[in-house]
């Protein structure tokens, strides 16, 4: 590649990003996902719009499953432990035995109904059935959903990638391993079990190394933690466990535990994701092919429709036998289990391994991914309306950011009051915050000034509280009761957890 072909890479990957940046404003506005903008832009710059030719599947996943690492260290570093703790065993189980009953579902449509072999149908089951973490993660927590559903889809996505990823790859490359049953469940439970101990080790070890080590920047903290989320991966995968597993438990690690910098390293991973988002994404835009896709049309709405009125409701009805949801949380659950950039990204895993009938594969998940996002995403708020779902959060999570103030032994919280919050008119003695806690500064309307022992506040306010390393748990949960319940919190039983 000469310099000018450089430079001309440069600049057309600038002006990619650039549009890309401008799309996510652009599909906020209107209401759709970010995902169709950016498969859209990979459609239009690619081989039917302005030629840009891209057919290396191998590259492509080579290269997809590099974006889904960074994808998931960014939920597990912003993912809050409290908010997902109590929804964990469903989402294990979903992310399990869920995935198992809609393998089955979607293959046995794919095979009677639309006459794929039972390798694609098998195939075409598995890439379909994990859910999203980008999408999940960008469009969930938007919403104010009561806090174990959150927690259920977040977790759920971030764990149902490492036993798809293993039944895609068994599928797809010969002699990879068995597909009888026995050895199937042995080969699952050594991989997650592995994959879960390796994120698990990483992320305590790594946890406590990075409390005790000194470096010379802040901005080294942030390269830190990334390099052990990717480092969990490739130790795992090196003894042939499961490499998503591992970065997402030891990235969940991480990001709940008390490190230095945290608001910094959660910003850095945010940035990373975006990032490979729109990466993988324009990517996989330019790696279909527009005029093999209206074949697949058809096909895709069959598929779909068996996705989300059987497939995806049956696992979530067995999955949650055992622990008793609500008919209406469980609705909710089926209605959001939202796929995104993973499905097609595994659907490259048989392409770029030449299988027979991999392309016509990769065409018909492409479009179902593409009509499901296209009708999943917007109606979520409606349905979490609909099912009286939605408001029950939304005062509840404050914006809590944390700055280490190393020498002093403190922390500098930064909160604000959302507009329903109880927080709201209660006046600075009134929040009672325990000893070793004082706000020092309430920012109104873009005016600072420090408050005094009556100044109420106001939905919208910022206040900066400076709290000892001791105090700090106390006081979040103190601000967390009284934004739900107001300053009598505790009589009413409002503890903040």
């Amino acid at each position: 590649m000469s310099l000018d072909e450089l430079n001309l890479v440069l600049l057309v990957g600038a002006l990619v990003l650039l549009c890309a940046v401008v799309a996510v404003r652009v599909s906020h506005r209107v209401g759709l996902p970010t995902l169709l903008a950016y498969l859209a832009l990979g459609l239009l710059i690619g081989e039917s719009g302005l030629g840009i030719e891209f057919e290396d599947a191998h590259l492509a996943q080579i290269l997809g499953l590099c974006a889904l690492i960074f994808i998931l260290a960014e939920g597990g570093l912003t993912t809050k432990w409290r908010d997902v703790r109590f929804a964990v065993p469903l989402a294990a189980v979903l992310a399990t035995l869920g995935v198992g009953v809609s393998v089955g579902v979607i293959a046995l449509a794919a095979h009677y109904l639309i006459g794929l072999n039972w390798v694609l149908s098998l195939l075409l089951g598995a890439v379909l059935s994990p859910t999203d973490a980008a999408a999940v993660f960008s469009v969930l927590r938007r919403l104010p959903l009561p806090p174990r559903i959150a927690g259920a889809l977040e977790a759920e996505s971030g764990f149902n990638d490492a036993p798809v990823v293993i039944l895609v790859l068994l599928l797809s490359v010969p002699g990879h391993g068995s597909l009888e049953p026995l050895p199937l469940i042995g080969t699952l439970a050594y991989e997650l079990a592995i994959g879960a101990t390796a994120g698990a080790l990483v992320g305590f070890g790594g946890a406590y190394a990075v409390r005790r080590v000194a470096l010379p920047a802040s901005g080294l903290y942030p390269i830190t933690v990334l390099g052990l989320t990717v480092g969990a991966y490739a130790g795992a995968a090196l003894v042939h466990a499961s490499g998503f597993l591992a970065t997402y438990v030891a990235a969940l690690i991480l990001g709940n535990s008390r490190l230095p910098h945290r608001p910094a390293t959660r910003g850095f991973a945010e940035t990373g994701a975006w990032l490979a988002q729109i990466g993988l994404f324009v990517m996989l835009g330019l790696l279909a092919s527009p005029g093999r896709l209206p074949e697949q049309i058809i096909p895709a709405l069959v598929i779909a429709a068996v996705l989300t009125v059987l497939a995806r409701p049956a696992s979530v009805f067995l999955s949650a036998l055992p622990f008793r949801w609500p008919w209406r949380e469980q609705v909710f659950l089926s209605w959001a289990g939202l796929r995104g950039a993973v499905p097609i990204v595994f659907a490259t895993l048989p392409l770029g391994e030449g299988l027979p009938g991999a392309e016509r594969l990769f065409d018909l998940v492409f479009v179902i991914v593409f009509v499901l996002t296209l009708l999943q995403g917007p109606t979520l708020p409606w349905v979490a309306r609909r099912l009286r779902l939605g408001d029950s959060g939304r005062a509840v999570e404050l914006d809590v950011e944390a700055a280490p103030l190393e020498e002093l032994q403190a922390d500098l919280l930064q909160v604000r009051v959302p507009e329903d919050s109880r927080l709201a008119g209660v006046e600075i003695f009134e929040l009672r915050l325990p000893k070793g806690a004082n706000v020092t500064l309430v920012v109104r309307e873009g005016v600072s000034f420090v408050p005094g022992p009556d100044t109420p506040l106001s939905a919208g306010d910022q206040l900066l509280v400076v709290t000892t390393a001791a105090a700090r748990e106390v006081t979040e949960r103190r601000l967390r009761a009284v934004s739900r319940a107001g300053k009598l919190a505790g009589w009413f039983g409002e503890h903040g957890e």
